[in-house]
Parts: C-alpha cells; structure tokens; sequence
C-alpha cells in the first residue's frame, strides 16, 4: 500500500486547510509587519509621513498603465480560479471507499464503508474507558484506510486504551477484511461532559 496515499487519505480533512491559513497568516503578518515599519518611520521619517499610495508607485502606473492593467487582470483571473477551486474542492464529499470481499460473478460480496465504520465503531466502544467513539472509512477501494476518535472517560489508562485498540480492534478489523496493512489515525479526547454509558 502507498504510505503517500494513506497519508493524504487520512489527513485530507486537515492538511490542506492548515497550509492555507498557514500561508494566509503569513502573508498578513509580513504585511502588517511592512506597514508597521512604514508607520513607525523606521524606513525613514519621510516615507513614514507619504499617502498610503505612494506617489512614485502612482505615476510608474500610470506611465505604464496597459501592463498595469494586464497585470491586474491577470491576478484577478488568478485569484478567481483559486477560489472557485477551493470552494467546489471544499464542498466535494470526503470518498467512502466500499470493499470488494468477493468479486465472483452471481457470488459478489461487497462492504459497505458505513458497515466498516459501524463494525470499528462497535469494537472501540467496548473498550473499557472509552465513553463514545466516532469512526470513519476513508481512502480508496484499493487503499482504505480509517479515522477514529475516542473520547474517554477520567482516569483511563491510555496506554491500556492504546494497546487493546492496536491488538483487539484493528487487528480484528484487518482480519475480517483480509487487509495486510490498515492505516490508521487515532485522536483522543477527554470526555467530561459525556454521560456514563450504560452496558
């Protein structure tokens, strides 16, 4: 199984909306950092004491105002295409990827991602410690993989929690669906407000 596959299959929710506003962030905090330096005169009093538009900028421009204007359309196109991208990308459900335990003809048998995810769902429940658990089928049919939360109870040893899930839960999960490796990432939370759940 491809580890870049599993990686992007299990990160996808968080990976690329971190580098955006990582980007983003950075790109406001050199600005605010340029303008902060402007305002304080620290590139010198006078450039501190110009317009917001600086004279030399605003003539350039207009000595060059075809460029200036191809240039800014270019941009707009640009930065309209982008987020077009990331708004259709950021609607696009997540794939569920359903398995193919059995592909003969008039004997196929099929695993749906939501039975998968139930099945995972039920065994991390049963652990002791953990209050409620939410899990998710993710990935492709080839390369599927999954994504668990647990939220657990005060004073869980989360080793304990850690190692049945490992030798209880995922190996009974790569067992039951004939899988060599099942990538898997796991988060865990403290539950104080959950109800005791009753057995």
């Amino acid at each position: 199984m491809s580890t870049s596959a599993a990686r992007r299959a299990l990160g996808r929710s968080y990976g690329a909306e971190r580098a955006l506003t990582l980007v983003a962030g950075l790109i406001a905090t050199l600005a605010g950092a340029a303008a902060l330096m402007v305002g304080l005169g620290w590139l010198g009093r006078f450039r501190g004491q110009r317009a917001l538009l600086d004279p030399i900028a605003v003539r350039w421009l207009g000595d060059h105002a075809l460029y200036a204007r191809i240039g800014a359309l270019v941009l707009g196109v640009l930065l309209l295409v982008l987020g077009l991208w990331w708004f259709f990308r950021s609607l696009r459900p997540e794939p569920r990827p359903d398995l193919q335990l059995d592909e003969t003809p008039g004997a196929e048998l099929t695993v749906t991602s939501a039975a998968i995810a139930g099945a995972v769902q039920a065994d991390a429940e049963d652990i002791t410690g953990v209050t409620r658990a939410r899990v998710r089928a993710v990935g492709t049919k080839a390369e599927p993989a999954l994504r668990v939360t647990l939220w657990l109870s005060e004073d869980t040893d989360v080793r304990r929690v850690w190692s049945d899930l490992d030798t209880y839960v995922l190996t009974r999960a790569r067992e039951s669906l004939g899988l060599d490796v099942l990538p898997t990432a796991v988060r865990l939370e403290l539950d104080t407000a959950g109800p005791a759940r009753v057995r």
